[in-house]
């Protein structure tokens, strides 16, 4: 996608973004620091998916253990990823003050804190309600991540670092769900939601020990009104707006996916335990995978033709998934994971590079979107499930993705129609 300004002011806060550092004070593949700032930011991406989502694999035990539905169960996900998109924005503005690594070690430690009592949550009231504030504290990490990494890293090794950032993601996603399943069916959710906060404190401290420091950070003061003019230049700008939506569709059809499936999986025709059920998330390596290789799937296909890609590899997958055969379901998760981590990280690199101002509030834009994605995804999936079964999730999905295929469409005419006019200009200047 080409990049555009977004119209925004050049203020952040009170005071001017940094302006451009000289490429050889940024850190790229083979420069001293990058290997710890990739290690670094890895971490945090582990610890911050494998914390959001700790109670994902869990619904079916918490449905038993507290009598609730489905859809009331998802909300133990649903008021995590809504708490974060509420926060993220607020949050973008206080690292434009105080700095992106230290909000995010604040956050990755508060959250870290919370996730250890959590497993002491007496009914399931507490538990959203804990689980809520958790959402809240991790909003620092998409707040400050994608806005140091455009900070510090070369332009070209851009996408490339923000893939191993949301590889860390799937990492995190995968490791959290697979010691929940397995932690669960020996002790039950309490201790397995107490050994995803003990990991998380081992990510927390392997990200602040790792971590360099940042060098062409520019403090800004805090200024309401300047950070409400960023918005709207974010808001107002046609290009960012359709990533915010993209970012948002992909996250719609994860997120009902990954709600759904293990009660999917628990039920008839398949009857998998709890454990088994977990290490399903093992293909979340693909998306580790997929993440990491949209730096090149870029450089061969462009933008666009990488979106189209992830989005038909997503449509498939979901349609894969509607067989009763266990190993066609896997496939299709396979297929789907895929696509959403190539879509994301697609998305996600193009908001840092179409931004040239505030580019914290424009990520923080994107987060919020792609997390409220997660939560209506959720919500809507579970509900879906209990209306039409596994068809009626996967019909989400598919309306979700027809949404991406649209909102892409309409880039490529609007690309076009922009080139078409200087020659047309041109042209009755001749004439």
């Amino acid at each position: 996608m080409p990049s555009a300004s977004t119209g925004a002011p050049a203020t952040v806060g009170a005071l001017p973004s940094p302006s451009p550092e000289p490429t050889s004070s940024r850190l790229a593949p083979g420069v001293p620091g990058y290997r710890r700032m990739s290690f670094a930011l890895f971490s945090a991406g582990v610890a911050t998916f494998a914390l959001l989502y700790s109670t994902q694999a869990l619904l079916p035990a918490l449905s038993d253990d507290f009598g609730v539905t489905a859809s009331e169960a998802s909300w133990t996900v649903s008021a995590a990823t809504g708490a974060l998109a509420l926060c993220v924005l607020p949050l973008s503005a206080l690292s434009e003050r105080f700095g992106r690594v230290r909000l995010m070690t604040v956050s990755l430690v508060a959250a870290t804190a919370l996730g250890l009592l959590v497993p002491f949550a007496p009914g399931p009231e507490w538990l959203v309600a804990l689980r809520a504030v958790q959402g809240a504290a991790l909003a620092g990490i998409p707040a400050s991540a994608m806005a140091y990494l455009a900070e510090e890293v070369r332009p070209k090794a851009l996408v490339a670092a923000i893939g191993l950032f949301v590889a860390g993601n799937s990492i995190g996603g995968m490791s959290g769900r697979i010691v929940t399943g397995w932690v669960s069916q020996a002790w039950g959710w309490r201790a397995a939601l107490a050994a995803v906060g003990l990991m998380a404190v081992v990510c927390t401290v392997a990200f602040r020990l790792l971590l360099p420091k940042a060098r062409n950070f520019t403090p800004g003061s805090l200024n309401p009104g300047a950070l409400a003019r960023t918005v709207r230049g974010h808001l107002s700008d046609p290009l960012l707006m359709r990533l915010y939506g993209i970012g948002a569709l992909f996250m719609t059809v994860f997120g009902a996916v990954y709600t759904v499936i293990g009660y999917r999986l628990v039920g008839a025709p398949f009857g998998l335990p709890q454990g088994v059920v977990g290490s399903v998330f093992l293909v979340y390596l693909v998306g580790t995978l997929s993440s990491a290789a949209a730096g090149r799937l870029v450089g061969r296909l462009g933008r666009r033709g990488a979106l189209y890609l992830a989005v038909g590899t997503t449509a498939a997958g979901l349609l894969l998934s509607l067989a009763d055969s266990l190993t066609a379901v896997l496939l299709g998760l396979v297929l789907i994971t895929a696509g959403f981590f190539a879509g994301h990280a697609v998305a996600s690199s193009s908001v840092s590079r179409t931004a040239t101002t505030g580019r914290a509030q424009a990520s923080a834009l994107y987060q919020s979107a792609y997390y409220l994605g997660s939560s209506l995804g959720g919500t809507l999936g579970a509900v879906a499930f209990h209306s039409g079964g596994w068809a009626g999730t996967v019909l989400l999905g598919l309306l979700a993705v027809l949404g991406v295929v649209s909102i892409t469409l309409y880039g490529t005419y609007a690309a076009r129609a922009r080139e078409s006019r200087p020659m047309l200009s041109a042209a009755a200047v001749r004439h």
